[in-house]
């Protein structure tokens, strides 16, 4: 992936030392979304690898880890997404990264969007009919946030490809195991449908994060053009 001029690479949402990796990794995790969502389509039951992480006899999440799960869960609802949104993209525009502020809502817009399209199409339910459940979209969106908080403290911090790559992969692993976690044990998700969720956020964030920057360094190469044309009338 090739973005933009070098006068913009300060300012990139997706670092240079990244666009080597991201984007195998992007391809091989949209290639998980479909083979699980191929493999699950229709069913209303937990599948032998759900069984085997979660047994149908486990009891669900208890005090005081409960009220960690209910906070999790929140998050991923309309009204706690929303303030998360606002929060971040207040964030970004106040250090000055307006692209920043573009990926996280564009971000979570297409990852959400995403999951909602495939559940619709995947069919998967959980608890009777009507509720779908493939992937999950809570967990899509929580590591959505993990991974572009990840991408733009690599730009921040200059990190090589081997220290930007970790801190990406550990931050998306991290928060995608902290709300599946919440999501199975609330009883909301097979463990299937947390791992299609994760591997949602990976196949979007990347994408998006690289057209993000090329969208605005045409902008920009436009307006320098733009500019260059009237100095030259003037002259």
């Amino acid at each position: 992936m090739e973005v933009g001029p070098a006068r913009s690479a300060g300012r990139t949402v997706l670092p240079s030392a990244l666009r080597r990796w991201l984007g195998p990794i992007a391809v091989l995790a949209a290639l998980v979304v479909v083979v699980l969502g191929v493999r699950y389509a229709g069913h209303s039951e937990p599948g032998r690898v759900d069984r085997w992480i979660v047994p149908p006899t486990a009891d669900s999440v208890r005090p005081p880890w409960r009220h960690v799960a209910l906070a999790l869960d929140f998050l991923g609802e309309p009204a706690g997404s929303t303030m998360v949104i606002v929060a971040c993209v207040a964030g970004c525009l106040l250090l000055r990264r307006p692209r920043a502020a573009v990926l996280v809502a564009a971000g979570t817009g297409l990852t959400v969007g995403t999951t909602t399209l495939l559940k619709h199409v995947v069919g998967r339910t959980i608890h009777g009919p009507g509720n779908l459940s493939y992937p999950s979209g809570h967990t899509a969106f929580f590591t959505a946030l993990a991974l572009m908080a990840a991408l733009l403290a690599t730009g921040r911090l200059g990190l090589g490809t081997a220290a930007g790559t970790s801190l990406v992969l550990a931050a998306s692993l991290a928060a995608g195991a902290a709300m599946g976690w919440a999501e199975v044990r609330l009883g909301a998700h097979y463990p299937t449908d947390a791992l299609g969720g994760w591997c949602t956020a990976l196949a979007v964030i990347p994408a998006t994060a690289w057209l993000v920057d090329r969208m605005a360094d045409r902008t920009a190469d436009a307006m320098a053009d733009r500019v260059a044309g009237q100095t030259g009338a003037d002259a």
